[in-house]
């Protein structure tokens, strides 16, 4: 019920501002990310994303768009090409939801079913705020980890971050005032705990229970116990990166009399 409604109120927005220069649309495709647990691959698809928008076309050039978006990233040590990440065995999934307010440049002057140009590439970059919640699968269930404190924090590290969505983009002007296009975006973080995992390795002596013992250090799953108390757990780095790219298509309302 709440999706209906939503829909219905962007419906009802997008009828009384049919004058002007309005837009909505969605896109599906995949998420990465790049972090403790995927150091140096930038383009490593490894869950979904989709997302819907609302934007304003000033001109041709230049539009701002509000973005809902959601997404989900994840990472196996036991799947990697490296020896030692193999020996560290560590493992993630999680849930991305983000809001974002984006300002967007064409670089050729755009306008769907009134301009010349079919087709134009675009950069853009903003703000947002991406709620987050790192999950790990441990004998048969899943397990949140940012409440078992792995690596021995005196309190759970923030569920959400501020971002900094930043991307390319290439759009086609289709069918009368509709868009197809592709894009690919990053999201700068201010949180290395996307993959739950930054820094040392704490004394399981502190760790709040067993479950929370059992992921902190899950080389003994492989028989390599060779992580000693205070010893490098993460890369050391202040931020992860995450990454959605995909489809898009979206409809514009837009005139002659907004633009002439």
């Amino acid at each position: 019920m709440p999706k209906f409604i939503a829909f219905i109120f962007l419906l009802f927005i997008s009828y009384h501002l049919r004058a002007q220069t309005w837009e909505v649309g969605g896109a599906i495709g995949g998420a990465g990310y790049i972090g403790d647990l995927n150091p140096n691959n930038p383009v490593k698809i490894s869950g979904v994303s989709g997302d819907v928008f609302v934007a304003r076309n000033f001109d041709g050039y230049l539009s701002a768009r509000l973005n809902l978006g959601y997404g989900k990233i994840s990472a196996d040590d036991s799947k990697s090409s490296s020896e030692q990440f193999r020996d560290r065995n560590l493992s993630f999934n999680t849930p991305i939801k983000e809001a974002s307010l984006i300002g967007q440049f064409n670089f050729m002057n755009y306008i769907p079913d009134a301009g010349r140009n079919k087709y134009t590439p675009y950069i853009y970059s903003g703000i947002g705020w991406a709620a987050y919640s790192p999950h790990a699968n441990y004998q048969g269930d899943s397990y949140s980890l940012r409440n078992l404190t792995t690596e021995g924090q005196t309190k759970p590290y923030r569920s959400g971050t501020l971002v900094v969505p930043y991307g390319v983009g290439i759009k086609y002007n289709f069918n009368g005032k509709w868009t197809a296009g592709a894009d690919l975006g990053y999201r700068y973080t201010f949180t290395d705990y996307l993959d739950d995992v930054s820094g040392v390795y704490a004394d399981p002596a502190l760790l709040p229970n067993n479950t929370s013992r059992a992921l902190a250090d899950r080389s003994p799953e492989v028989n390599k116990p060779l992580n000693a108390i205070g010893s490098q757990r993460g890369d050391f780095k202040n931020h992860d990166t995450y990454f959605f790219v995909g489809f898009t298509i979206s409809f514009t309302f837009v005139t002659q009399r907004c633009y002439y």
